[in-house]
């Protein structure tokens, strides 16, 4: 069982760090060059978003369980509020700040502006537009940096 909950976190979390790279340099990227516009670019990267932020907070939630349930049945597992339990709540913070705050703004903003291409870069909707979608950027790379301590924790002996 002991054996299981490790694998189970260190699953959880690679998972969910893999996801963030592939989404972040392989899928935005391709959708900005390859579909018809910034606008259908912008709508397919928000929904897959979305999905890798419910991926997340599951693949958090299981870290955290597994950490709590280990420390309860192994005497050298680490204790519940660890480091790397500590790095995977900012993770989860992150991931929720960005899903419930800032990706909801940035749909509605869209849709404010029928057309990201064609709204002026001086209009108040395209101007908040940009300064939220910096935030979801820093949010997304704040996020990735936590996993990847949280995982050099992890795979570090007790």
């Amino acid at each position: 069982m002991i054996f299981f909950l490790g694998f189970l976190q260190t699953l959880s979390l690679t998972l969910w760090l893999g996801a963030i790279v592939f989404f972040s340099f392989l899928v935005a990227p391709a959708a900005f060059s390859a579909l018809p516009s910034r606008h259908v670019a912008g709508t397919l990267v928000s929904l897959v978003l979305t999905r890798l932020h419910q991926m997340g907070m599951v693949a958090g939630m299981l870290y955290l369980a597994g950490g709590v349930v280990l420390s309860a049945v192994a005497p050298l597992a680490p204790r519940v509020l660890s480091p790397r339990h500590l790095l995977v709540v900012l993770m989860l913070v992150l991931t929720m700040a960005s899903q419930w705050f800032v990706s909801p703004r940035l749909v509605a903003l869209r849709g404010e502006m029928v057309s990201i291409d064609a709204t002026p870069a001086d209009s108040p909707l395209r101007v908040e537009f940009n300064r939220l979608h910096r935030w979801a950027v820093w949010l997304e790379a704040g996020t990735l940096l936590l996993g990847l301590a949280a995982l050099f924790a992890h795979l570090k002996k007790p």
